[in-house]
């Protein structure tokens, strides 16, 4: 779950950048975000989990699922990894904390000649009113992280879920996310809210022509193939080839948007041998 949740939450990350960074970190942006792509190695590999230019600065954030005792010391390693490669630019770097448990880690270094420092925000001291006023999906299903200020938890969840039916294109880009809901409401103990929710709300998003194309014709062609075997078989191997096709649909959608495999293994719950048969055989490129 750990992992899954690492995944979803740095692919929000990367959809979302230029407003995590104006709405969270305050920071200005300059013309488009230009994304770094890099792999630091020294004994061993490492992924930035965000790193971009903006204007004269390198914005490096990291998302902290726990506390890690020694935050500090990884984000020096960072920083001069960073430095090495950007010595004309500021650099400025940021840890969100999206873990359950109080905050614990450490935002500094000061000892022998070194003092070092980079901020640290718990996304439960920030309004999740910003958020929910979004009009990205992706920036509306990290509300579910933040601080409801005193609002009713039901409410709170269910607003996330309504605006995420009102501003996904299909149900294919709602399911995605309201997955990515329900696994971060664990860090917030709102999975029986999310759960209610669904019931009340999900029935919204059935009505979606996506929706009901995607399942007619995975039902249809699975029912066509059960008729040589029996009306009853049919009927039920429909319903199976049905779910599946929708799935399919899913992934071919996903790809097609640049969300990448481990975000859509996460999703789906599809092997990542299958969704790349499904990238070979639309011919959808990376």
């Amino acid at each position: 779950m750990a992992q899954t949740k690492d995944v979803i939450t740095k692919q929000i990350l990367k959809n979302i950048a230029k407003e995590i960074s104006e709405h969270i970190l305050k920071i200005p942006i300059v013309g488009e975000i230009e994304l770094i792509d890099k792999e630091f190695t020294r004994v061993e590999k490492r992924d930035a989990d965000l790193l971009f230019i903006n204007g004269d600065n390198v914005i490096h954030i990291e998302i902290q699922n726990d506390n890690h005792t020694d935050m500090e010391n990884r984000m020096l390693r960072y920083y001069s990894d960073i430095l090495f490669d950007y010595k004309n630019y500021s650099i400025k770097q940021y840890v969100l904390y999206i873990g359950k448990r109080k905050c614990s880690m450490k935002s500094y270094i000061r000892r022998d000649d070194i003092d070092f420092r980079y901020t640290l925000i718990d996304m439960k001291d920030i309004s999740c009113e910003e958020f929910l006023n979004s009009d990205d999906p992706s920036a509306i299903s990290l509300a579910i992280l933040c601080d409801f200020e005193g609002r009713d938890k039901q409410e709170i969840v269910n607003t996330i879920i309504k605006r995420l039916i009102e501003k996904c294109e299909d149900s294919i880009e709602f399911r995605t996310h309201f997955k990515m809901v329900e696994v971060l409401s664990t860090n917030r103990d709102l999975e029986n809210e999310v759960k209610e929710g669904e019931k009340m709300l999900v029935v919204d998003m059935e009505k979606l022509p996506s929706y009901e194309i995607g399942l007619e014709k995975g039902i249809e062609k699975g029912i066509e193939k059960g008729i040589e075997k029996g009306l009853e078989k049919g009927i039920k191997k429909g319903f199976c080839i049905g779910e599946l096709e929708a799935k399919r649909e899913m992934v071919k959608n996903a790809l097609k948007r640049g969300i990448d495999i481990e975000t859509i293994i996460a999703v789906t719950g599809m092997s990542k041998k299958a969704i790349e048969e499904i990238k070979s055989q639309e011919d959808i490129e990376s």
